[in-house]
This record gives structure tokens, sequence and C-alpha cells, in this order.
């Protein structure tokens, strides 16, 4: 939600982009150094306890920020948001992983994004648009984080009730909730059983691979928090940059889908090599589309229709690697009892390195191109503040596509390797 009301933030704490950065920086890197907890607690807690406990963090943080009076205070509760997220993404991640064969599992991941997209674009939209209006006395962008988390709160309730952990129907009653409860409770080798799942996890080469493409490959995600902020200095009202946001989530979330089925059937043809295949070429597209956006298109209102086709081509070319490729090469390089613990310390080394990206759009844009928060109209936006943070977004987003692409290379050498590795030692 953040995102969408930088502006409204921005002027509620008379802060500018660096400011802004560092809260996406604070939660980011909070949520990179908790995402263990995740695979720890899915080892003696059944997925759908953990999802709820996940979501209750989050919800309780997003609606603390809607009635922060300090800037600290949303800080603080930012950091809160990310130890939620911590816990909720890697469980989520391997209950799909569990709930889908080999050969589809990229569809599957593409299916959890474009669900997660529309969720995601419906509280952008509902966000911008209240951002503008006030309720009860009270700001529309703080309405709408209390409602977030009321709706958060509801939705994990129904998880923690209604959803059955597949690993129940896979390993018989092992993973059944409350045998899970009981061996918790007599178990003395907790953090022991968690160390090992630890070790075995970061030797395997896959992981190191992706996780060493996904530092630099997820700078560019997070500096485009800024793309709301960049549109509304152009001149868009919160309706227009709300529409051109929502277009590129739909083509991100269209493509992760249509690169989840495309990486499943090049994973049939080269078994070993054709998501690595689809990876670069959607990293690779990124630098493209990055240039001609910030670059190439004029920064005017009059530019709306060029932005917004450019915003949803782009998004259905470079979001292909999370979806159609990690997630799926992750869960064929480990156990299944390890797969949690897998994307959580995917997650632990990625977030909390691509943290840094938002503050350093903010650096760029201020100390290097003159960005002035000062001199920024409330109704109109400046162009030449869209100029500077337009700069800044660039540096932080072609280059990064780039050297993920490269880095990518060495998964079509070592893949081949862990994948019969698991296969073997599941065969004896």
């Amino acid at each position: 939600l953040l995102p969408s009301v930088y502006k409204e933030v921005s002027q509620a704490f008379n802060v500018g982009p660096v400011d802004l950065g560092y809260l996406t920086f604070v939660r980011n890197f909070v949520q990179g150094l908790t995402s263990p907890l995740a695979g720890v607690l899915v080892i003696h807690y059944d997925r759908p306890t953990v999802l709820a406990m996940g979501t209750v963090f989050w919800a309780i943080s997003t609606a603390a920020v809607g009635v922060s009076r300090r800037f600290v205070q949303v800080a603080f509760w930012r950091a809160i948001n990310g130890i939620g997220l911590a816990i909720v993404i890697p469980a989520l991640q391997s209950f799909i992983a569990d709930s889908y064969q080999e050969g589809v599992r990229g569809t599957g991941f593409g299916m959890l994004s474009l669900v997660g997209s529309l969720g995601g674009i419906g509280g952008g939209v509902v966000a911008t648009v209240m951002a503008g209006h006030e309720y009860w006395g009270m700001p529309g962008w703080r309405i709408a984080f209390i409602m977030m988390a009321t709706i958060s709160i509801l939705i994990g309730f129904l998880v923690f009730l209604y959803v059955v952990d597949p690993r129940s129907h896979v390993f018989s009653d092992a993973f059944d909730r409350k045998v899970l409860m009981e061996k918790r409770k007599g178990s003395k080798s907790i953090w022991r059983e968690s160390w090992t799942a630890m070790k075995a996890v970061t030797k395997v080469k896959t992981f190191q691979v992706i996780v060493l493409q996904g530092l630099v490959g997820s700078l560019p995600w997070t500096a485009m928090v800024f793309f709301t902020m960049w549109f509304e200095l152009i001149g868009f009202d919160h309706n227009a940059s709300a529409a051109l946001l929502s277009l590129f989530a739909i083509g991100c979330s269209a493509g992760a889908l249509l690169g989840g089925v495309i990486a499943d059937r090049m994973s049939h043809l080269y078994p070993y090599s054709g998501r690595v295949i689809c990876a670069q070429f959607s990293a690779f597209m990124g630098i493209p589309f990055s240039w001609f956006l910030l670059t190439v298109i004029p920064q005017s209102v009059h530019s709306w229709f060029t932005f917004a086709a450019t915003l949803l081509v782009m998004g259905l070319a470079i979001s292909w690697c999370g979806a159609a490729v990690n997630a799926p090469m992750f869960a064929e390089v480990v156990p299944p009892e390890h797969r949690t613990m897998i994307y959580a310390f995917h997650r632990a080394f990625e977030v909390s390195f691509s943290s840094f990206a938002a503050p350093l759009v903010g650096i760029l844009s201020e100390k290097m191109y003159g960005y002035d928060p000062k001199s920024i109209h409330p109704d109109s936006g400046s162009a030449q503040e869209a100029f500077a943070l337009s700069r800044g977004l660039l540096a932080m987003m072609a280059v990064p596509f780039g050297l993920c692409c490269l880095f990518y290379s060495p998964l079509y050498f070592v893949f081949k390797r862990d994948r019969d590795s698991v296969r073997l030692a599941s065969s004896k």
C-alpha cells in the first residue's frame, strides 16, 4: 500500500525520497533477516497455522501505520510488517510447491503471482484513489491502511480454520496439526533439526547461484516503488497514476502466469536448461524497457497512453523469473521437508540486499540529479523533480537487470547435478 500513497506520506511527515526509501529499506531488511524464522516454524507447525501467524503480524502493523503520527513510528511498524511477510511468503511458496507436480509448478507459481498481483492492484488502486479524500475527518490514505488491516485479519482467521496442509496427504499423518503440536512439545532438538536443514540448503549450488542473481535482480523491483510518485510528479492525478500502476501490475501478473506456462513447456523440451533460458530472456528485456520508459517517452501528462502501453507490455516481459524459474527450480533441488527453508533463505539473502535499492534511488535523485522536495507543487507536481527521479530509477533498473541476466549462466552447469542428487537420494 505505502508506495501508492508516497506523495501523501511525504506531505504528511515532510519527508523526501530518501526518507521514503528508508521505509522500504527497513521493511525489506527486517524481512530478510527474519525470513529463516519461517523455515523453523514450518518444521514444528502446520503451514496454515504459520500463514495465520504471519498474516496477524502484517495486519496489526498495517493498521498501526495508518494511525501513526510521527515518521519514526511509521518506520517501526514497517519493520514489524517485514516480520509478517518473512513468515508468510516462504511458507506459502513451499505450500504451492507441494501442491503441484514438477512439470506444472511454473504454472502453479504463476497462478499464485497472478492472484497476489490482482490483490495488490486492488489495494493499490483503492489506496491511491482514497488518498485524495478525507473520511470522518481522517486522510484517506490512513483509512485505506486500517481497512486493509481488517481484511487481512479476516483472511488469516479463515486460513487457520479451513486450509489443509498438503504435506498431511503426502506424508500421511506426520504433518497433521495435532501430531506436530505433540512432537513440538516433546522435542529437545528443535534447533538442531532446524540447523541441519539450514546447512543442507545453503550448500546447494543452484541455491547459491539463484541467490547471487537475486541480489542484483531484485534491485529494480524494489526501486519501482517510486513509480507512483514519479507519475504524480509528472503531473498525473491520483486516478491516472493508479490506472498506470494497475496496468503495469496486470502485465506483471499475466506475465508471471505466461512465463510459468512457457517455462513448463521449455522444461519438458530442455529439462536442465529450459527454465534458465526463460529467466535470461525475461531479465534481459528489462534493459530496453527501462530505457524506453524512463528516457524516451516524453514526461508529460499527454503521454499517458504511451506510458500505459509500455508498462503493460513491459510487465508481460520482465516478470517471469520468480514464478517461472526460481521457485520451481528450488523445489527440485532439495527434499520436500526442506522446501520452506530454501525459500526462506532465498528471501533472507535477496530481500536484505535489495532493501538498499529504494534509499539509493532517493540518494541518486537528490544528490546527483538535483531532486528538491520543497519545490514540488501539491497538485501539478514538478517536471524537474520528475526528471531527477527518473534518472535515479534508470540507474537502479537497467544495470541490475543486465547483471541478473549474466548471473543466471552458471545454472546451465550446476542445476543438473543438484537435481540428480536429490532424485538419487530420494530413491534410496
